[in-house]
Formats: C-alpha cells, sequence, structure tokens
C-alpha cells in the first residue's frame, strides 16, 4: 500500500450513503410540491395530502429509537438495507394507491424507515475512515440533502407537473432498487454489538455530552423550522409569496456550500463551526427582522441562513458520534427524534405565532432560540469537541 493511501477517503461507499439521504429526504418533502396533482389523483382536500408529511414524520419520530435500539445485533450492511428496502416498497405502493389510507400507511412506513436509516448513516461513515477522517466523511454522507432540497425537490416538482406525480414515486421506487446493488457490492460489513457490550438507551442519554448534543440541536432546528415552514407567509410581507419558490432555491442552493466548507474543517475546528452556523443564521434572522421587507434583504439573508443550516445536520451527528462512541447509532436515533419533534414544534409555536402576532414575530423568536444554541455550544470544553480529530 503506498503511503497515505489508508488515508484516502472511500468515497464511492460514502456516496451511496449520500444517495440514501437523498432519496429520505425527497421522499418526505416531494409531496409539499405536488399537492394539487396529488389531491386529484387522491380525490382529497390539500390538506389531507399535506398530511402524509405529518404522517411521514411521525413514523421517524417512533420508530428511530425503538428500531436501532432492538438491532443493536445485527450486521449493518444488511440492516442499511432493510432500510433502503422500506423506501422502494413504501414508495411502489405510493405509485399505484388510489387510497387515501394505504398511501398514508406506506407514508408512515417510509417515515419507519427514514428514521432507521437516518440513525444508521453517520455510525456507518465513521466506521469506513480514520479517526481524524471522521467529521469529513460524514459531511460526504450527509451531502444528499442540501442536493435533495436545492435540486431534487424543484426537478421533482417538475417532472411530476409533466408526467404525472406516481411517475416521481416510481421513479424514487427503482432508485432505491439501484441504491441496494450498490450498496450491496460497494459498502464494506461491520458486525452489531455483542450482547455484553449493547448500551441501553439510558446508559446513551447519560454519556457526557450527549444531553448538550440534543438540546442544541433541538433549540437549533426548531428555530429552523419556525420559519421555514412558514416562509411563504412571512415572504409576503415583502410582496414576495410568488418568489417562495426562488428563495426556497437560493436557500438550497447556499447549503451546498455550507456543508462544503464544514467537510473541509470539520474535523479540527467543531465547536467553532457549530458556532459560527449559529452566529449566521442569527444574523439572517436580525437582517430579516429589521429589514424584512426589502427584497434586496431577503434573498441576502436567506442565502447567509442557508449557508448556515447547510452543514448543521453534519455538526450535530459528528458532535454526537464522538460523545457516544461505540453508542453512536442509538445516539443518533435520539438525534432523529429529537429532530422530528423539533420539526413538529417549530410547525406548532410557528402557527400559534402567525395567528396571534403575525409574521414579523418569527425573526425574534428565532434569534431567542438561537441564543440558547450558541450559550449551550460555547459551554462544552473545546477538547470535548475535538475529540474526532
Amino acid at each position: 500500500m503506498k503511503a497515505g493511501q489508508h488515508d484516502r477517503l472511500p468515497l464511492a461507499s460514502l456516496l451511496a450513503l449520500a444517495l440514501a439521504g437523498f432519496i429520505t429526504i425527497l421522499t418526505e418533502a416531494l409531496p409539499a410540491g405536488l399537492l394539487p396533482q396529488m389531491a386529484q389523483g387522491l380525490a382529497v382536500s390539500e390538506a389531507w395530502v399535506g398530511q402524509t408529511i405529518t404522517v411521514y414524520a411521525l413514523g421517524s419520530m417512533t420508530a428511530a429509537i425503538p428500531l436501532t435500539t432492538a438491532t443493536q445485533g445485527m450486521r449493518r450492511r444488511a440492516l442499511l438495507l432493510a432500510a433502503i428496502a422500506g423506501f422502494a416498497l413504501t414508495n411502489a405502493v405510493t405509485t399505484f394507491s388510489s387510497n387515501l389510507v394505504l398511501t398514508m400507511l406506506a407514508r408512515f412506513g417510509a417515515g419507519v424507515s427514514a428514521g432507521l436509516l437516518w440513525a444508521l448513516l453517520a455510525g456507518y461513515a465513521t466506521r469506513m475512515v480514520p479517526a481524524s477522517q471522521k467529521g469529513k466523511a460524514i459531511a460526504i454522507a450527509m451531502v444528499g440533502t442540501p442536493l435533495a432540497l436545492s435540486l431534487g425537490i424543484p426537478a421533482g416538482t417538475l417532472l411530476g407537473q409533466v408526467l404525472g406525480w406516481r411517475t416521481c414515486f416510481g421513479i424514487m421506487s427503482v432508485l432505491a432498487v439501484l441504491l441496494m446493488a450498490w450498496v450491496r457490492l460497494r459498502l464494506p460489513d461491520f458486525p452489531g454489538q455483542d450482547k455484553g457490550r449493547r448500551a441501553s438507551l439510558r446508559q446513551v442519554f447519560t454519556l457526557p455530552g450527549v444531553r448538550p448534543v440534543l438540546l442544541v440541536v433541538l433549540a437549533y432546528v426548531l428555530a429552523h423550522n419556525i420559519l421555514y415552514t412558514y416562509i411563504a407567509p412571512f415572504l409576503a410581507r415583502a410582496g414576495m409569496a410568488a418568489r417562495t419558490d426562488l428563495v426556497l432555491l437560493v436557500f438550497g442552493s447556499a447549503s451546498l456550500f455550507g456543508i462544503v466548507g464544514v467537510g473541509l474543517w470539520i474535523d479540527h475546528h467543531l465547536r467553532l463551526l457549530t458556532l459560527a452556523s449559529t452566529g449566521l443564521f442569527a444574523t439572517a434572522a436580525l437582517a430579516l427582522g429589521v429589514l424584512g421587507d426589502m427584497p434586496v434583504v431577503v434573498y441576502a439573508a436567506v442565502a447567509i441562513w442557508g449557508l448556515a443550516f447547510g452543514g448543521a445536520a453534519t455538526l450535530f451527528q459528528t458532535a454526537l458520534a464522538t460523545a457516544a462512541g461505540a453508542a453512536a447509532d442509538v445516539a443518533q436515533s435520539m438525534l432523529v427524534t429529537t429532530w422530528n419533534l423539533a420539526i413538529a414544534g417549530g410547525g406548532l409555536i410557528g402557527g400559534v405565532l402567525l395567528t396571534h402576532a403575525g409574521a414579523g414575530a418569527f425573526p425574534p423568536a428565532v434569534m431567542a432560540l438561537l441564543a440558547v444554541t450558541g450559550w449551550l455550544a460555547w459551554r462544552q470544553p473545546a477538547d470535548a469537541c475535538a475529540r474526532v480529530a
């Protein structure tokens, strides 16, 4: 083996994980871009179709921890293949279903697969590389998320309008089958944990550093979803409601640069990057709060917000994997649950704020939550955040 060859990242394997994340995000969010078409196809209201996203999130939130805990002893590749197979099956059912109840069951099942898959990705990526490259490996494995947000959802929406929404879900089912072949051929396999070494949920939760990271995730993602979920009514204040698609494209495109930057420096500057992400997001929220009625400021602020958010999931997963060590998969399942709680909480709190105080209340609420995020991240010892290096 040539000198330095052992430090070469297994790109083909990591990109397979990235494609798994891409399919997961696209499966979750695509109905948002195809509400009218799906409502017509299923003969229900758009509000009912919107609940397919809610049901998906519920599946992820309820299944991640128990499934991951129960499968600690299984070989990792077989478990990953099972999660991807879940997407192939549930998207196929969604493709052919004309019954809302059956579609909802399929969406719940897709959410269950997502909960398991998200719990596996970070741990799988870190097992394939030396300790000094764990953060970079997670960044590559997570690149499918901003790609799905910036390119996949707009492209899927356009494809659904041209060829029909069922075609979109059918393509994702086929893509999942192809990914299974890729995973089987290119990903190394790893054993599960021996029964005597498996950590209980309580043991993992009480590991030093785990709870602070989960609190950071809750506050940060809650702040994000208050604004992201209700971006359309917020943009209406600046007369930009018709430009929501363009604003989201700016957000998604900027997030790509965010994950690239995080990937370059995460292995040596984890806490600094977390604080920078929080600070950039807070700056964007401040700009939206003060000058949110000016389109040029909105575009600039949304770009900064996307830049901040792009690598956030990688930062949190890396910090949690570092804190949890061998119990990383169980810890990641807690992150999945916390993340989905924050999504649900963002929808609830944002709705209350919109109803009783108007969209102008979003930036102050976001800044308050980010202040908590920054304080929690600052309190963590620098060496604890750098153990990943």
